[in-house]
């Protein structure tokens, strides 16, 4: 059989992984700060999701959310813990893109309208109704996406953002660093506005934290820092600790509007349940958001060194998600970073991006961020 791969093949074998590290088959360790594109944030392997994960195994498997088992019980207590205020109803699904799904057919469904708004430079997923809301026409070429989808300049001026929804939205989708677009951070100007005129046309605020939120840019939720009242909030990546799951957070009424009609036979299975639980007592026993805001603000001090070579045009961080934008197309320097030890991904067009875990010590980010000035050099000349 031959796999067909969704992304391009970078030629590693990986046997082992713990934490920030991966060893390859010959036994070379790689400090990782690709994490599946975000999703071991909290480390390979973590020992708490692993037990978790252990136990529920010899349990249950199998439960399909027509039943009631203690996973689910747990999950939802857990969850309670960490939810985003007022948004006490959750669904579960399978990725970051169902869940963008369930959050688009729950507006829908609670609106009766069908025009979408969202920001220039997004992505959220490649499902179909995820891709029209997904702004690369690479990604959404030759797919009969949806074509009621108003995208907004994320760096207009507020009040033009503000004029672009229109008075029969459904909902608007944002997220507030824009990862594939480049490690992007949106005003936060233009976040209010937004939401304002979702408020103000009665459609739905439906905020993408898959990849900023639980824990990654030194807050559980990165909404709270834009000043930001979201009616849903759709999580993912993080949350299962490396096992696929995503949460859509919503008010009590779009769960309603919703009730019946969606689905999804895998999501909140028993295993997915039991890895939420466990991520989110990481997250609290660890003190997750604090201790990546604290080597957040290590990555950003080394970045910065890296602004004096002549094709560094800037350093874009919040947390532990950090890109440098070049002044080339970087998958020169992303292969000579594997080869000198360290994992890394592009983001838009001319960014390197760095989603390292939040265990990540002073060492990994020193030494990285050298590897990575010496990719610079030997790939573009310095």
């Amino acid at each position: 059989m031959k796999l067909l791969r969704y992304y391009g093949y970078r030629g590693l074998s990986i046997s082992k992984a713990f934490m920030q590290y991966v060893w390859d088959s010959s036994g070379k360790r790689y400090v990782d700060m690709h994490t599946g594109i975000g999703v071991a944030f909290l480390g390979h392997n973590n020992p708490r999701i692993v037990s978790r994960l252990k136990q529920q195994l010899e349990e249950l498997i199998v439960c399909s959310t027509s039943f009631h088992c203690r996973a689910q019980d747990e999950a939802l207590d857990a969850l309670s813990r960490v939810a985003p205020r007022g948004l006490t109803s959750v669904a579960f699904a399978n990725s970051g893109s169902e869940a963008v799904e369930a959050a688009l057919k729950a507006a829908w469904a609670l609106t009766g309208r069908r025009r979408l708004v969202a920001l220039a430079r997004s992505f959220h997923g490649r499902t179909l109704g995820a891709l029209s809301v997904t702004w690369s026409p690479r990604h959404r070429k030759g797919f009969p996406v949806l074509e009621d989808v108003v995208f907004v300049d994320p760096h207009s001026d507020p009040s033009e953002a503000y004029s672009l929804v229109p008075s029969d939205a459904a909902a608007v989708i944002v997220e507030l660093v824009q990862g594939e677009g480049g490690v992007t951070p949106v005003s936060p100007e233009v976040l209010r506005a937004l939401q304002d005129a979702a408020r103000e046309k009665s459609a739905l605020f439906i905020v993408d934290e898959v990849q900023t939120g639980f824990g990654r840019t030194g807050r559980v939720w990165l909404y709270e820092a834009y000043g930001l009242e979201p009616d849903v909030l759709v999580a993912g990546k993080a949350i299962g600790g490396g096992f696929p799951v995503a949460v859509v957070f919503m008010r009590d009424d779009v769960a309603k509007a919703l009730r019946g009609r969606h689905g999804s036979t895998y999501a909140g299975n028993p295993l997915a349940l039991a890895a939420v639980t466990a991520a989110v007592e990481t997250l609290l026993a660890e003190d997750v958001p604090a201790r990546a805001a604290h080597a957040g603000r290590m990555l950003v001090a080394e970045l910065a060194r890296l602004l004096g070579l002549e094709h560094v045009r800037s350093v874009r961080a919040i947390g532990l998600m950090a890109g440098v934008e070049l002044r080339m197309e970087p998958s020169k320097v992303i292969a000579c970073l594997q080869e000198e030890g360290v994992l890394a991904l592009k983001a838009g067009v001319t960014t390197v991006r760095l989603l390292p875990p939040y265990m990540v010590s002073r060492r990994d980010i020193v030494e990285a961020v050298e590897r990575l000035g010496r990719c610079i050099c030997r790939a573009f000349g310095c």
